[in-house]
C-alpha cells in the first residue's frame, strides 16, 4: 500500500513535501506549508491514455510535462511546484527516486527558470566549478578527488544554476550523494563494501559525501568540460564564446526540452549572461592513466587566477 506520509527535505535550491521518502536527501530547515515543490502519488493511467501517444516517453500539454518511463512510472511535471507519480505494475522505488532526482528534478527547474547543467561542483575558495560533460567522462571521479583534497561538494549529476540577487550566475547545492562507479572508487582506494550499488547498476555505488558538502548556494566562477582522449598525456585550455555557447547548450540537462517547452530564447538569454561571468575551459584527460590528482592541482591554479576571481 503506497504510503501518505509526507517528509520535507531541502534540496536544488528548494523545499520540498514528498509523499516518496528520499534518504539521500537532507531534511528541511523549514515545514511543509514552506515547500515549493510538492511531490504526491496519483493514478495517472488514465490520464496518459488520454494524451493518445503510446509510443512517446514524454508529452507537453498546458497541464504540464507528462514521462512515461516503461518499467518505471507515469510523471506530471507541473509549473516547477507539483509533481504527481503513478508507479506502474512492479516498479522498484529506487528506480522511481532516481528519476525523480534525475530527469524530473531537471524539468521542475527549467519550468522554475533555472538552468541545470549535466556535471558536478565544487567549491573552491568561495567559488563554485562546474564540471561538464558526456556520459562516462570523469565528471563525478574529478568531484571525488577534488573532495579527497580537502574541497566540498556541490552537486554530482545535475547542476542547478539560478540568478542571485545582484545579477550572478549561482549554483545551489543539490543534496549529499555521490554516484561514482567501482573503477573510480578503486582509483580513489575507497572499499566498494562500505556503499549501496544503485538500481540494476551493480558497479555504480551512491557514496554520502554528508561531511564534504557545502550546503549554500554559491557564485559560478569557471566551467570544465571533461573530454576523454587516446593521447598519453591531459591538457586543459580556454574556450572562446563562439565555442562556449554550443557547449552549454549542449551540456544543458536534459537539452532535448528546451525546444519543446519554447525555452530557446530564455535559454539563450541564460547561459549568455552566464558566460559574461564565469570562463570555460576544456579538459582532455588520458583513458590511460588516472589523472584526476593532477587536474585537481592545474584547475584549482586556473581558479585562484585574477581572471577566474
Amino acid at each position: 500500500m503506497l504510503t501518505i506520509n509526507r517528509t520535507a527535505y531541502d534540496a536544488f535550491g528548494l523545499t520540498i513535501s514528498s509523499e516518496i521518502p528520499f534518504p539521500e536527501l537532507a531534511s528541511a530547515r523549514t515545514s511543509h506549508e514552506h515547500a515549493d515543490l510538492v511531490i504526491a502519488y496519483a493514478d495517472l493511467a488514465g490520464t496518459w491514455a488520454q494524451l493518445g501517444c503510446p509510443d512517446s516517453d514524454y508529452v507537453i500539454t498546458e497541464l504540464g510535462v507528462f514521462y512515461r518511463i516503461a518499467g518505471v512510472a507515469v510523471f506530471q511535471v507541473q509549473d516547477g511546484a507539483r509533481v504527481y507519480v503513478s508507479p506502474l505494475e512492479h516498479a522498484e522505488k529506487e528506480k522511481i527516486r532516481l528519476y525523480l532526482l534525475g530527469t524530473v528534478m531537471g524539468t521542475v527547474l527549467l519550468q522554475r527558470g533555472m538552468l541545470p547543467l549535466h556535471g558536478s561542483a565544487v567549491v573552491i575558495d568561495g567559488g563554485a566549478y562546474a564540471f561538464v560533460g558526456d556520459s562516462g567522462a570523469g565528471k563525478s571521479t574529478l568531484a571525488a578527488a577534488f573532495l579527497d583534497a580537502g574541497y566540498e561538494l556541490l552537486t554530482d549529476d545535475v547542476i542547478a544554476v539560478r540568478t542571485g540577487v545582484m545579477g550572478e550566475p549561482e549554483v545551489v547545492p543539490a543534496y549529499p550523494q555521490q554516484k561514482l562507479w567501482q573503477e573510480s572508487l578503486d582509483h580513489m582506494k575507497m572499499d566498494a563494501n562500505e556503499y549501496e550499488p544503485l538500481y540494476q547498476e551493480v558497479t555504480k555505488f551512491a557514496v554520502p559525501v554528508s561531511a564534504k558538502f557545502h550546503n549554500g548556494a554559491v557564485p559560478l566562477k569557471g566551467i570544465f568540460e571533461l573530454v576523454k582522449t587516446e593521447k598519453e598525456a591531459w591538457s586543459i585550455r580556454p574556450l572562446n564564446g563562439l565555442q562556449c555557447l554550443p557547449l552549454l547548450s549542449h551540456h544543458t540537462y536534459r537539452s532535448f526540452l528546451i525546444g519543446a517547452m519554447r525555452l530557446i530564447g530564455w535559454h539563450f538569454e541564460v547561459i549568455t549572461r552566464l558566460l559574461n561571468r564565469a570562463r570555460v575551459y576544456r579538459v582532455e584527460r588520458s583513458v590511460h592513466t588516472f589523472t584526476a590528482p593532477m587536474l585537481v592541482e592545474e584547475i584549482v591554479r586556473l581558479a585562484h587566477k585574477e581572471e577566474l576571481q
